[in-house]
Formats: structure tokens, C-alpha cells, sequence
């Protein structure tokens, strides 16, 4: 896969999701099972916010040629979601999330290892 495409599908996700978390997060946390109350529409909202600025840079860099900056933006992309990940996993485990957490959790698995992949070919040219 080429950066640009992985880029693109990662402003796609935070496009899909971003939203949601900002104006509708009762309805997307209901859906997913889980509770809702202040701190969680706190917490969804910061997170909409978040995924909207991902968006912004995913779009924005999706054709960034190799340079020092693009190495911190997929270095920023892979531990953010590798945290993630790390954090999905641990709630879905939990059995904070119904059945469709698992799909969180593997979009955060696939994005993961994309950006992994291209931190290591940033640092093998290095």
C-alpha cells in the first residue's frame, strides 16, 4: 500500500467518526453498548475533537514526500494508534464495548500496522 493511500483512508475513518463523537456521542456509545453520561460525553467529545485533527493532518500530508517532517507525522500517527489499539483492547476485553468494539479495535490494529510499516522504512533510509 502507498502512503497517500493510507493516508486518505485513515481522513476517511476520523471523517466517519470525528463527527459522530462531537455532535451525536450518546448515540454512537448506545450503539456500541456502552454507558453515557457527562464524563463520556466529555471524553467522546475531546475525542471527536482529536479524530478532527487527525483528519486535518492525514488529508493535509496524504501527498508529503520523504522529509523530517513527514517522519514525525507517521511517527505521531503510529503511536496514537498504537495506543489506541492498546487502550480498545483493554476496554473490549473488559467487556466495555458489545461485539462491534471488535471492529475498533481491528481498524486501530490495521492503522497500526501501516504506520509501522512506513516508520520503519523512514528509519532504514536514516
Amino acid at each position: 500500500m502507498k502512503f497517500k493511500t493510507l493516508m486518505i483512508i485513515k481522513a476517511v475513518v476520523c471523517l466517519g467518526f470525528g463527527p459522530l463523537l462531537l455532535f451525536l456521542p450518546a448515540q454512537l456509545l448506545n450503539f456500541l453498548g456502552t454507558p453515557y453520561g457527562p464524563g463520556a460525553a466529555l471524553t467522546a467529545r475531546e475525542y471527536g475533537a482529536a479524530l478532527m485533527g487527525n483528519l486535518m493532518l492525514t488529508w493535509f500530508a496524504r501527498a508529503a514526500e520523504k522529509s523530517v517532517a513527514r517522519k514525525a507525522i507517521i511517527l505521531h500517527l503510529f503511536v496514537y494508534d498504537a495506543i489506541a489499539l492498546i487502550a480498545t483492547l483493554i476496554i473490549q476485553l473488559s467487556g466495555g464495548l458489545n461485539v462491534l468494539g471488535w471492529g475498533i479495535v481491528f481498524v486501530y490494529f490495521f492503522f497500526t500496522i501501516g504506520f509501522g510499516y512506513f516508520l520503519i522504512q523512514e528509519l532504514k533510509s536514516t
